[in-house]
């Protein structure tokens, strides 16, 4: 006897791709999710390629990972995806130390941030 598979936790016209470590604050990778929300995969895409933004590069590959898991894996349709979701929350935070005058130090934070997407096949097509 076996382990009982883990149920989905997307519905089944939807695929899902998590970027765990992206290197970087929350607040700021929350402005670029909030670019691609609602809009078609193909469309976000694009808009990720040409924004100024640093973080956009990173959420570039997660929104890829998870164009690919629904082909694959879930075997939607590519041209009828949307971006159904786009959550930002905070991962782990590297604390480094930085010398100052005088023998003192201060504390510097890397933080790093975690980015949810999920791809919905929309019906209209």
């Amino acid at each position: 006897m076996s382990k009982q598979k883990a149920p989905r936790r997307v519905a089944d016209n939807e695929a899902l791709a998590v970027g765990t470590t992206i290197r970087g604050s929350a607040q700021k990778l929350n402005l670029v999710a909030g670019l691609i929300r609602g809009k078609k995969a193909e469309e976000a895409l694009n808009i990720l390629a040409f924004s100024k933004k640093g973080m956009a590069k990173d959420a570039s590959k997660v929104l890829a990972s998870a164009i690919a898991n629904a082909e694959n894996n879930h075997n939607l349709d590519v041209d009828a995806l949307i971006v159904a979701e786009a959550s930002v929350g905070k991962a782990v935070t590297m604390k480094r130390f930085h010398t100052r005058g005088r023998g003192k130090s201060t504390r510097i934070l890397k933080p790093f941030s975690r980015l949810r997407i999920v791809v919905r096949e929309s019906e209209e097509a």
